[in-house]
């Protein structure tokens, strides 16, 4: 199988935006917690680097929600 094969075959990783952005002091966005640099860099990310930027989503947003409990 080539390599163009593999690529089309693997899903692509679905982007977390939720349409309300609205970036913090830090750059980070209120509705899908992504750094304004990682917003920037989906499109060319690999799905291994999405999953990665995803990790860190979800504790940016845990880590939110603590301080705002």
């Amino acid at each position: 199988m080539s390599r163009k094969s593999e690529t089309q075959s693997t899903p692509s990783t679905p982007n977390p935006c939720i349409r309300h952005c609205c970036l913090d002091k830090d750059d980070i966005c209120l509705g899908c917690y992504r750094s304004l640099d990682e917003i920037l860099r989906w499109s060319q990310s690999t799905n291994e680097q999405k999953q990665s930027i995803l990790d860190v989503c979800a504790q940016r947003k845990s880590e939110r929600k603590g301080h705002w409990s």
